[in-house]
């Protein structure tokens, strides 16, 4: 869940639909599938922060602080259910192209300053967006046993856009 706007015009309704999906919704689906991770003794939690979480990304205050959230979330789970083999692992995702991504500057607010979205251009597309398979083959490995030492970090998948 997306919303754009200048900070000082965010609605307080827009901020909360923004952190009930993106953290309070992760949160709930965390919550109901833990039980059946733990019991695997194996299991592998990964969830979706953006490169919102940790760069700048202007007019979407609601959306990083959500991501950041969800960054600091995993991390703790991690680390609370490392002894049951249960691992968690954030991936971000930048510059892919989805629908929320080519949507974008379409839901931007009126006077954007386009300038503040140079650093976002990925270095491996010559400032195009990237394919949502590189996301996927990340998610792949780190769900699988090449994935078995990863826990408690985060991947970025953004071509380079934050180097």
């Amino acid at each position: 869940m997306q919303r754009c706007a200048h900070t000082h015009e965010h609605t307080l309704a827009d901020w909360n639909l923004t952190l009930a999906v993106n953290l309070t919704g992760m949160f709930l689906m965390t919550r109901q599938a833990l039980p059946a991770l733990c019991a695997s003794g194996r299991g592998v939690l990964v969830n979706f922060t953006s490169t919102a979480a940790q760069f700048a990304h202007p007019y979407m205050a609601a959306y990083a602080a959500g991501k950041g959230a969800v960054l600091a979330f995993t991390h703790g789970i991690a680390l609370e259910y490392a002894s049951q083999n249960v691992r968690a692992v954030n991936i971000q995702p930048g510059g892919i192209s989805t629908a929320m991504a080519n949507r974008t500057l379409d839901i931007m607010p009126e006077g954007f300053d386009m300038t503040l979205w140079t650093k976002q251009r990925t270095l491996l597309t010559n400032g195009g967006l990237g394919d949502p398979a590189a996301v996927a083959a990340v998610i792949a490995m780190v769900a699988s046993d090449d994935g078995a030492f990863v826990t408690g970090t985060e991947i970025r998948v953004d071509g380079g856009a934050h180097c």
